[in-house]
């Protein structure tokens, strides 16, 4: 096998994979403002500690339930893959279904508990005020960013990600535009501050919805998948959303609460290491968040391959894409190791939180630059449809290596911030290793789904 990416492999990764990274990148843009706009509020510090906690507990309801995404891309690539465009259509329609029940159930329940939610968290009232409202009125955006979650996996699943890309900028333009409107009140809308944030997000969420829903509307799309006109609900398409969606739902609160866990870890060194690693981890977003663009398009395209029953070409789409996110996360590593001190200026200027992050940004830098591979050949896994075993994996490096490893080095044998963070490149090796091992011998392909 060649070390470097084939250029005509390359050429249909990357048209796969760049819109999902301009979608993916629009996301952080989009975090980073809304932070800034809520930090010009009054009593600053109460307004971004309830933003924090109800970013968390929103996020960890959405981290649930967005791996419909996975469910329905896998199945929608399956059966793009095999030709059967009526099925395909048939795998949106009841992926559509799921996310409207469990969006209407978890955005009511979310919705009129939120304020016992943050109060769980919260030992201040006035962070408990804010942070409700913020949660409150995100939730009532719950079942439409489902709805998208639904779409965006059965268009990433056809492989045409740039209605993704689209619906994101959408989504995110108009967050940005209405959190403004709703946070500060201006041209007569009404002054909500950070609640403000959470109404604009469910705003901004309605019009991404309507803009998929319109674009399924389209001669193209509406012939040929005929979801429409060939309207089935079936208990089985469902249960195969669900049983393939389940495990990556808990990886994904897994993965949420161990980063948790290793910050709180980090915060038993000091708070300047705290501080450090939540600098640091905001960096590595920069080369993660194109990993999963990479992965989602080497998911679509494995999956479209072993729809055609080409075990071959699904295992060259995995090795091809894995090779162009490493030459990726390669640069970025080279630029995390070189020039630390830039990287970080740009999140704090905090002079001893910077001189705390240098050396564990280059730990980190040399450690990622294996992670796109473990990432993307991941995913093709997914695409297999054995989404247990990349569970397994994530649970075993992340919650027995990984954590252990943090508080052994950095607490226990007092090495401070910098052995902490040593336990980084163990786990991301560890992660690949066991995922490329398992794509490596095809035990990863399910017959049929």
């Amino acid at each position: 096998m060649r070390l470097l990416p084939d250029r005509k492999f390359s050429r249909e990764i990357l048209y796969i994979a760049t819109p999902v990274i301009a979608a993916l990148s629009s996301q952080m843009i989009v975090s980073i403002i809304n932070t800034s706009m809520i930090g010009r509020l009054e009593n600053t510090q109460v307004q971004l500690a309830a933003m924090g906690l109800g970013f968390l507990a929103t996020l960890a309801v959405t981290s649930m339930f967005s791996s419909f995404s996975t469910g329905t891309q896998v199945l929608t690539a399956r059966r793009h893959g095999e030709e059967n465009y009526t099925e395909a259509g048939e795998v949106l329609n009841n992926s559509l279904l799921i996310s409207l029940v469990v969006g209407l159930l978890f955005g009511a329940l979310g919705y009129f508990f939120s304020y016992d939610i943050i109060d769980f968290f919260s030992n201040d009232s006035s962070v408990t005020r804010a942070g409700g409202e913020f949660m409150k009125y995100q939730f009532l955006g719950l079942p439409f960013f489902l709805l998208v979650v639904s779409y965006r996996g059965f268009f990433s699943g056809i492989g045409h990600t740039k209605v993704f890309m689209f619906s994101a900028i959408i989504i995110n333009l108009f967050n940005i535009v209405f959190n403004y409107f709703f946070i500060y009140g201006v041209f007569g809308f009404p002054r909500m501050e950070l609640a403000g944030a959470g109404l604009g997000s469910s705003v901004s969420m309605v019009l991404g919805w309507l803009f998929l829903l319109a674009v399924t509307f389209l001669g193209d799309y509406r012939k040929q998948y005929r979801y429409y006109s060939h309207f089935h609900l079936s208990r089985e398409v469902m249960w195969q959303i669900v049983k393939i969606s389940i495990p990556v739902s808990l990886q994904n609160i897994l993965i949420l609460l161990g980063f948790l866990i290793f910050v709180a870890i980090t915060g038993i060194i000091g708070i300047a290491a705290q501080a450090a690693s939540q600098v640091v981890i905001s960096a590595l977003f920069i080369s993660i968040m194109p990993c999963f663009g990479f992965g989602m398009a080497g998911q679509t395209l494995v999956g479209q391959s072993l729809g055609k029953g080409d075990i071959h070409l699904a295992k060259r789409y995995g090795y091809e894409t894995a090779k162009l996110g490493t030459i990726f996360t390669i640069i970025v590593g080279l630029f995390f190791v070189m020039f630390p001190e830039a990287v970080l200026s740009i999140m704090t200027t905090n002079r001893e939180v910077i001189d705390s992050a240098r050396v564990v940004l280059q730990i980190a830098g040399v450690a990622q630059i294996f992670y796109a591979a473990g990432i993307i050949l991941a995913n093709a896994i997914q695409a297999g449809g054995s989404t247990v075993f990349v569970m397994y994996v994530e649970v075993l490096t992340h919650w027995i290596i990984f954590l252990p490893l943090t508080y052994f080095l950095g607490v226990y044998l007092n090495l401070g911030i910098v052995g902490a963070w040593l336990a980084l490149p163990v786990y991301i090796v560890a992660y690949t290793v066991l995922n490329f091992l398992k794509f490596r011998s095809l035990s990863w392909v399910k017959g049929e789904l």
